[in-house]
């Protein structure tokens, strides 16, 4: 199982922009429903977005790049964020009723 968390902060006059183009990878996915993944996204007060990404596959693969709808997000990204995104492997410390049981 591995376990990623992104981290970007948007410019303020694309934050809704950005937040509708993630909006379209969570109709996607429950339409496509693909095994083996959780993902989850906040938006913070500032337009910092963070995501939480889980992939069950044992080589760790994520099926959110073959998305339609992942592709446009992440088309333009860089030019949506103030602080570019950050990707970092995580471990759960704590998990109360926020993320399924493993």
């Amino acid at each position: 199982m591995k376990r990623t968390v992104i981290r970007y902060k948007t410019k303020p006059e694309m934050a809704d922009r950005n937040a509708e183009l993630v909006a379209a990878v969570f109709a996607e996915l429950k339409a496509v429903q693909p095994e083996g993944l959780r993902y989850m996204s906040l938006r913070l007060e500032d337009d910092t977005f963070i995501h939480f990404v889980e992939s069950a596959a044992d080589d760790g693969a994520s099926p959110l790049p073959k998305l339609a709808a992942f592709g446009s997000f992440q088309s333009g990204i860089r030019e949506r964020c103030a602080e570019p995104p950050l990707a970092k492997g995580a471990t759960v410390v704590g998990n109360y009723r926020m993320l399924g049981e493993n």
